[in-house]
């Protein structure tokens, strides 16, 4: 046995992805951090240079709670009590008592009869999504939406898929017309806050679409968001999508992995959808779920995201994406208006997208550009990511060191 006949076709793989620009490289490894300080958020030390300390912007960790002192404790405090691990899947020996407790609180934070925890919310997704597709089901896409669907629709093999423009509801209109009659059932799928951009769906047109066609389809429209992004940084008080389109889907995913600061995926509906999926969805079945002391921190980051606490935080961070929308506005770069926290900077050119990211990366300033094919041609952008960790000195850092690039 030996790896010496697939190997070159590996390595031709690699080669024509970082032909196409889709090669991820080399990753940067954090090697320890820099407290607040003189006024400034936080900085990261990074593996190969030296003690040159990094302004984060490209990090998915809204509210800043990876580094609360609650969340640590409540994570030490359970680790002690339970250990490091869960030692097997849920239904053999894994559930622990704070498993039970976060999902009794997601499904309160979210006003859901039930939740249900996965290893991620890619992991969600995928456990999720396929387990509402029979022979007779229509999904129908957003085309922006994220990685985690695209695969999760090809994985459940409906008897067809159909993508529409991007936030069109009128598309969406026709397709569900053109296949009555067609299909017994429909998901309709999309993101809450897409990943690239910011933006939101406009849940409450989406909803009223469907309830306009269900009728025609014997098993329904079952509508499903990720709303990864969303949920602890969009809304007032931070339930997402939903809360600010003032509009509830059936099944909401989300993530504890980005604002909540922690890690693992999840998702919310009513107590029969939810007693279906632990008996049918591999993803829950048969991976190991996330530490009982990943879940305590879990808790404590709910607590605090639906405490005063946490609208000060919530605050903050819509206030800073606004002072660094403006700011951008203000230096003439392109932006989209919005409240979320990831703020896209377009350059529409891959080369000069690489270049303004080498100028930040030179100034200590880690951003992520996003080129072609990654995004459509013409849409190429740095991803900017604000959190409450930063500071107004952090956010003008940034616009003078993009300011000198202009």
């Amino acid at each position: 046995m030996s790896l010496t006949k697939i190997e070159p076709l590996f390595t031709q793989k690699l080669t024509e992805l970082q032909h196409q620009g889709l090669s991820k490289g080399c990753e940067k490894v954090v090697t320890g951090m820099k407290a607040a300080r003189d006024g400034f958020g936080p900085r990261y030390f990074l593996e190969g240079q030296g003690d040159k300390p990094f302004l984060r912007m490209n990090s998915n960790s809204y509210l800043g709670l990876a580094v609360n002192p609650k969340l640590i404790k409540a994570e030490t405090d359970a680790a002690e009590k339970f250990g490091v691990g869960p030692g097997a899947v849920r239904f053999i020996s894994g559930t622990y008592q704070p498993h039970s407790e976060l999902e009794k609180k997601l499904a309160q934070f979210h006003g859901r009869e039930s939740a249900m925890l996965f290893s991620s919310a890619y992991a969600t997704m995928m456990g999720v999504l396929p387990q509402f597709v029979s022979e007779d089901t229509l999904i129908v896409s957003d085309a922006l939406n994220h990685s985690c669907i695209i695969n999760a629709v090809r994985l459940a093999h409906p008897a067809y898929k159909e993508v529409y423009a991007h936030a069109d509801i009128n598309v969406l209109d026709k397709i569900l017309k053109d296949y009555k009659g067609r299909v017994k059932r429909v998901c309709v799928v999309t993101d809450g806050i897409f990943s690239m951009r910011g933006d939101h769906a406009h849940l409450d047109k989406i909803n009223a679409c469907c309830k306009h066609h269900e009728e025609a389809f014997e098993e329904g429209i079952i509508t499903i968001v990720d709303d990864s992004h969303g949920v602890g940084a969009f809304g007032k008080t931070g339930r997402g999508t939903e809360e600010y389109m003032q509009s509830t889907v059936d099944i909401l995913i989300a993530t504890l992995g980005k604002a909540f600061g922690v890690n693992g995926g999840y998702v919310v509906s009513s107590a029969k959808v939810i007693a279906y999926l632990r008996e049918t969805s591999p993803f829950y079945i048969y991976s190991n779920p996330i530490t009982p002391a990943e879940a305590a921190a879990a808790i404590a980051a709910i607590d605090i995201v639906a405490s005063p606490e946490g609208l000060v935080l919530l605050n903050k961070l819509r206030r800073f994406s606004g002072r660094l929308r403006a700011g951008l506005e203000g230096l003439g770069y392109e932006t989209l208006t919005g409240e979320h926290p990831i703020v896209p900077v377009f350059i529409r050119d891959t080369e000069k997208t690489s270049a303004l990211v080498a100028h930040l990366f030179a100034h200590n300033i880690l951003a992520t550009g996003l080129n072609y094919p990654v995004v459509p041609q013409g849409e190429q952008e740095i991803r900017l990511q604000v959190s409450a960790e930063h500071t107004e000195k952090d956010i003008d850092y940034l616009l003078a060191i993009l300011a000198k690039y202009k």
